[in-house]
């Protein structure tokens, strides 16, 4: 990687535009290689497209089609921010980011892309921890609790509305100011079913109530949720964010990778389940501002899932939690196909863009393309035709210089990763889990006291003994009758005054931390 204070003076042998171009690329500070310049049909390798390491945490976007190349982009751009000592969390659909671990393989491919883009390789492997959902896959697994979760995300996953996310607001904070934690599924289960009924009901009165109807959907939401699996990604113990923080003995990043292939087929769990990582990260770090490098660089791939059917607080809090992250020293990457997949609000605050190729065979196709063509800066190409005829390891760039202004767009053919462009061994991986030093402490979930634990165990008050008399046999109580029974309870509807626990401080997304 090169961090030379101008552009080679070869690349004044460059036609005037092309120049300008290089020129804009050549930057004093640390700067990340992306690949050469390509004009009027040829590569320039004295004429190196680069992104200042120093802009980073102002975020971006990797777009393009299918199969050209988007994945590669990430693992280039993620294997030279752990060089330079930045942590990395990859989001990784495919199952194909793992080789990001180990040395890549040399061949006459890699050799030619080289020569093509001036920069030596060096086959190298990276720090890198592995993760997943619940332990769903090969990973450390990664769980939340729902207190922690929050309403508007857990609405997300659950596919509620807006009036319907509200009452689950109202359900949180009534068990927040209650301070009855909400560790699992089942705990959120027991509230909602108090609450609802003839004791618990006038707990909510006074700030709007929780109809019967709404709490039937929100039941019947989590018992979906929980009948294809999901219930077990909610639980403890918690991950602690900051673990994607770290640096190796070496002072390079950890590369921190989420293995999702096991859970791609629910889209809408593991790409809410992301934006609460970053909301957990933005509710924990100090801020920073502008500094030298990131404190960590979060890739968001297939991000168009995260917004497809979000309600509107849920895309102001993206918003929110992306325009304020910066000066806490986090970049986000969001990975997807075309721009048009994230909302203006948040496309507006991605100051780097790599665009591979675009494919345009419908009318559809083309209006995406025209769209995407209206988001880059004025350029010397005609980018409609070079957005369709770029290849594969290819791209349109732009990024912020030095001095935050946009650097003129640049096609650009894009250096080869120099770790494994592919999935370790299964058991390779297994192995770099068992030995993470986070396993011990992931590896097995409890399910210790909180909520419904509490209520189910709680002694029912009683009055004077009564004399035993026969009862009828009949049902076992459901579960509204056996929290409307608990005395813990009818402790609570009677005093407002005495509360369990203080109050819990939410954040942009309704996300809380109440310790680890």
């Amino acid at each position: 990687m090169s961090d030379s204070d101008a552009a080679p003076e070869a690349a004044a042998g460059l036609p005037d535009p092309a120049r300008k171009i290089a020129a804009g690329y050549a930057f004093s500070g640390p700067a990340l290689d992306l690949g050469a310049l390509l004009w009027d049909g040829g590569c320039h390798p004295d004429a190196p497209v680069r992104v200042p390491v120093s802009v980073l945490n102002r975020h971006g976007l990797v777009a393009g089609a299918t199969g050209t190349g988007k994945t590669k982009t990430l693992q280039l751009i993620a294997e030279q921010l752990s060089a330079r000592g930045v942590p990395v969390f990859l989001a990784d659909i495919k199952g194909d980011l793992s080789g990001i671990a180990r040395p890549g393989q040399d061949g006459d491919r890699v050799r030619q892309r080289s020569r093509e883009v001036g920069r030596r390789w060096t086959p190298a492997g990276f720090p890198a921890e592995f993760y997943a959902l619940d332990g769903l896959g090969h990973g450390i697994p990664v769980r939340a609790t729902v207190t922690s979760f929050g309403p508007v995300l857990l609405s997300k996953v659950l596919g509620l509305n807006r009036t319907q996310e509200q009452s689950l607001g109202l359900v949180f904070h009534y068990a927040d100011t209650k301070g009855l934690e909400l560790v699992d599924l089942k705990d959120l289960r027991a509230v909602v079913a108090f609450l609802t009924s003839d004791e618990g009901r006038p707990e909510l009165k006074g700030i709007g109530g929780l109809s019967a109807a709404t709490a039937g959907v929100i039941l019947r939401s989590l018992t979906a949720f929980e009948a294809q699996g999901m219930a077990d990604f909610f639980g403890e113990p918690e991950f602690d964010t900051a673990a994607f923080l770290r640096t190796a003995h070496d002072g390079r990043g950890i590369v921190s990778v989420l293995e999702l292939p096991a859970v791609q087929d629910r889209p809408q769990l593991f790409s809410t389940f992301l934006m609460w990582l970053l909301a957990d990260l933005f509710h924990d770090l100090p801020e920073i501002g502008d500094a030298d490098k990131p404190r960590l660089v979060f890739f968001f791939d297939e991000a168009h899932l995260l917004f497809d059917g979000a309600s509107k607080a849920f895309l102001d809090s993206i918003t929110q939690t992306v325009r304020l992250i910066r000066s806490k020293g986090v970049g986000v990457f969001f990975v997807t196909q075309t721009p048009k997949d994230v909302p203006a609000d948040v496309l507006g605050q991605l100051g780097n863009r790599v665009q591979h190729a675009l494919r345009a065979f419908t009318p559809d196709d083309q209006k995406a393309l025209r769209a995407t063509v209206r988001t880059f800066p004025r350029s010397s190409y005609d980018l409609e035709e070079l957005l369709t005829g770029l290849g594969t390891g290819e791209a349109v760039v732009t990024v912020l210089g030095e001095n935050g202004a946009p650097t003129p767009v640049a096609a650009t053919r894009l250096c080869a990763p120099e770790s494994l462009m592919g999935p370790l061994d299964p058991a390779e991986l297994d192995d770099a889990v068992r030995n993470s030093p986070l396993h011990d402490r992931y590896a097995q979930a409890v399910d210790r006291e909180s909520a419904y634990e509490k209520l189910s165990a709680a002694p029912v008050e009683r009055q004077a003994p009564e004399a035993p008399r026969e009862r009828p046999a009949k049902e076992e109580p459901s579960l509204v009758e056996q929290v409307v029974g608990s005395g813990m309870f009818k402790s609570l509807a009677r005093s407002v005054g005495t509360q369990l626990g203080r109050e819990i401080t939410r954040s942009l997304f309704g996300t809380a931390r109440r310790g680890r």
